[in-house]
């Protein structure tokens, strides 16, 4: 018997955001096993009839693995209150399907959507240390004054190798890589944790201006050549890489 929230269990069959399910639930459109639903309940999607408006919920009947090339302008949810476009307008239809770690809606570039919620979890968990890596280019010297250039990126480069600590706990960067490129500095960066806009914090703490942000890699997985608003199945071996990370299998 696998238990989990309802909204949870209708956010993964694709039936609405969890909100949107919270909303389903109170209006009394939503049944287990014949009787009304309420909020907060546990359930097994995989034992109980769950319906809405009459209407069977099926759970996910495989375990689904995308990536996809996420464009600008994309707000990663089901649905948007300020009727923006998301991520999953560009996805095939897979009930249960859910995204590994968020991307603000001007950040482009890897994400990772799947029906495994315990994998998903791992991933995203700090205690696992999963590590993402971003290219990003900014202007601005880190400290304050100055602009671009070789001596930018000299300053990026010595503060990005100095404690940065937000919100009162230090940042774990993996590793980095600065290059000047014409007016402005472009970073690749390795991080062992995912809070939220996290690159974007570090880059203001040092700061730097964002110009464009990036993200290249997500654990085992890379973007490669994926192009842009594109998605594909994952292989065998990342999965495989995804599922021996931590022993989470």
């Amino acid at each position: 018997m696998t238990l989990m929230r309802l909204q949870r269990a209708l956010a993964r069959a694709g039936v609405a955001s969890r909100r949107k399910a919270e909303d389903l639930i109170r209006a009394g459109r939503v049944r287990v096993d014949g009787a009304p639903a309420t909020i907060g309940m546990s359930v097994d999607p995989g034992a109980q009839k769950i319906t809405v408006d009459g209407r069977a919920v099926r759970s996910a009947t495989r375990t689904a693995w995308l990536a996809l090339n996420k464009p600008i302008g994309y707000v990663v949810s089901r649905s948007d209150p300020e009727g923006r476009r998301t991520v999953f307008g560009l996805l095939p239809k897979i009930p249960g399907l859910t995204y590994v770690g968020r991307l603000d809606v001007m950040t482009s570039g890897l994400l990772l959507l799947t029906t495994d919620g315990t994998a998903a979890h791992r991933l995203m968990h700090p205690r696992y240390e999963v590590p993402r890596t971003y290219w990003l280019a900014v202007h601005g010297a880190a400290g304050g004054g100055g602009g671009g250039g070789g001596g930018g990126a000299d300053a990026i480069r010595q503060a990005l190798a100095q404690r940065i600590v937000i919100e009162g706990r230090a940042v774990r960067i993996l590793t980095s890589r600065v290059r000047p490129a014409g007016k402005s500095v472009e970073i690749e960066l390795t991080l062992a944790e995912g809070r939220q806009r996290i690159v974007r914090r570090i880059a203001e703490a040092l700061g730097l201006k964002v110009e464009w942000l990036h993200r290249v890699a997500y654990g085992p997985v890379r973007l490669g050549k994926l192009a842009e608003g594109h998605w594909r199945e994952l292989t065998r071996q990342e999965i495989g890489a995804i599922e021996r990370l931590h022993g989470s299998r």
